[in-house]
């Protein structure tokens, strides 16, 4: 019967899923600001017009 990681002592287990969980959440954060960030600001425009539509509506009946 081959040896399996899961056969390893608690410790050792716990701290090599820890570094690989660090690996990887340290390339997520890497690639994403990494990339390029685009200068997209539609929604800030889009949020601004309901804003001042919704401040200079006419009162209701």
């Amino acid at each position: 019967m081959s040896s399996s990681f899961h056969n390893a002592d608690k410790h050792t287990h716990r701290r090599v899923m820890l570094v690989g969980l660090m690996f990887c959440a340290l390339f997520v954060a890497v690639s994403f600001f990494a990339r390029e960030q685009p200068e997209n600001r539609y929604v800030l425009q889009k949020a601004d017009r309901l804003t001042r539509t919704a401040v200079a509506s006419s009162p209701a009946h």
